[in-house]
């Protein structure tokens, strides 16, 4: 498994994006450090990381009343990080649909 799960692509994040044009979240893997992650995305993309700030979530309990009954399940954990590249640079995810 690589050190880069998938890009984060939500309303949120886009709206992170939109503000300051050269932000890009990704969900990671839980045991990659900063480096890691800077050397993968750079390989992957081909543009100059300047920074990377890395954020764990913890898996929450969710439960879900039913016609059958009470069903209890967790979410994953997972870490996502927040890559800030070269002014000027930019990443298109959707390049190659």
């Amino acid at each position: 498994m690589g050190i880069i799960i998938k890009p984060i692509v939500t309303e949120k994040m886009t709206a992170i994006t939109e503000k300051m044009p050269n932000r890009y979240g990704f969900r990671v893997s839980p045991d990659a450090d900063k480096f890691e992650i800077r050397k993968a995305v750079e390989e992957m993309y081909n543009v100059h990381v300047v920074s990377v700030n890395t954020m764990n979530y913890s898996g929450k309990r969710k439960t879900r009343y039913t016609k059958s009954g009470i069903i209890s399940g967790k979410q994953a954990a997972f870490k996502k990080a927040i890559v800030t590249l070269k002014e000027g640079e930019t990443i298109d995810f959707f390049s190659n649909i």
